[in-house]
């Protein structure tokens, strides 16, 4: 016959203390950021001068009023609604937003807003504890709570014919349902390290995330109003380079221009269809995302130069980008 075992309290909060630690982490997340998440409403006009409403989510990110959110929770309109769980109502204006990394900037009147602390995202890990805070279908400073389930994601963005892709986005499986974009995602200290913008299916929410390259672009956004981008005009695909001259060049991939725009900055300057880039600027480029890096304002008119290979011979090419217009 099996000993009857009776458990103590002590062990029993032993046995407790994970999932209570766990609750702590949560409600101490929401408690610090409740403040700073604004429930945005917006209206566009569509058709026949009828209008449309949507909504979204908004995270404060300085005291006298900017707010981050995602820019197609603004897409059409330039001014809106935010309200606060304080039960304040604030009129917003669209400061600037850009479609190519889903981010936009809104600025409502100096009130003592609670300001959200910016975390970094290249600190993250999979399996890592996060809290998305938003406003989904409405319903205000709703909570979730799961895990990085991938990092390094990539998120297609369009603004007319121009297509981008947003790199290292956050992949977890926090809840996110519509109203949650724009929302934050922190960490355990309530740090914001990304922006919710995609519900990608059951379980498989995506977030923006905060680093070096996206508070650089909400710089510019609450600045400019908007962000400059320089352009090449080609379209390029990675390609694995031949193995005798991975070996010489001490690399694996280029970037093999799949198309020249017409009258583009790289048809001006001789760039044909097939030439394998591998260098640009002396920074060397394996894939489209790290061209796409290096095309930043300060590259817009200024020489640059592309190390390329074209039919088995080794080129440098100068190209002068222009400005991106979207």
């Amino acid at each position: 016959m099996g000993e009857l075992r009776l458990i103590s309290l002590d062990e029993r909060a032993r046995e407790e203390s994970p999932l209570d630690a766990y609750s702590r982490v949560v409600t101490g997340v929401a408690r610090r950021l409740a403040p700073s998440i604004a429930n945005l409403r917006v209206s566009r006009r569509v058709a026949r001068g009828r209008r449309l409403g949507g909504g979204g989510s908004g995270v404060v990110i300085t005291p006298d009023g900017f707010v981050l959110t995602s820019a197609h929770v603004v897409a059409g309109t330039d001014h809106g609604v935010a309200s606060f769980v304080d039960g304040r109502e604030l009129t917003v204006e669209v400061v600037g937003a850009d479609p190519l990394s889903d981010l936009a900037v809104l600025r409502t009147e100096p009130s003592d807003l609670a300001a959200a602390e910016l975390g970094d995202a290249e600190r993250l890990q999979v399996g890592q504890l996060v809290v998305a805070i938003g406003n989904p279908n409405g319903f205000a400073g709703s909570v979730t709570a799961g895990v990085v389930s991938a990092l390094g994601r990539s998120l297609p963005t369009r603004s007319g014919s121009t297509m981008r892709i947003v790199e290292n986005v956050i992949q977890t499986d926090a809840a996110l349902n519509p109203g949650n974009s724009g929302g934050a995602l922190a960490d355990g200290d309530g740090c914001v390290v990304g922006i919710n913008t995609a519900v990608a299916g059951v379980g498989l929410g995506l977030a923006v995330p905060i680093n070096m390259a996206t508070r650089a672009i909400v710089a510019a956004l609450m600045r400019d109003g908007r962000v400059r981008r320089a352009y090449l005009g080609i379209a390029g695909d990675t390609r694995p380079l031949p193995p005798r001259l991975a070996a010489q060049l001490g690399r694996q991939r280029g970037i093999e221009v799949v198309q020249v725009a017409e009258d583009s900055p790289a048809e001006r300057a001789g760039l044909r269809a097939e030439d394998l880039i591998v260098e640009v600027d002396g920074v060397s480029v394996g894939a489209v995302d790290d061209l796409q890096r290096l095309m930043a304002d300060d590259a817009i008119g200024r020489p640059v130069t592309a190390r390329l290979l074209r039919q088995g011979r080794e080129l440098t090419v100068e190209v002068v980008p222009d400005e991106l217009v979207a």
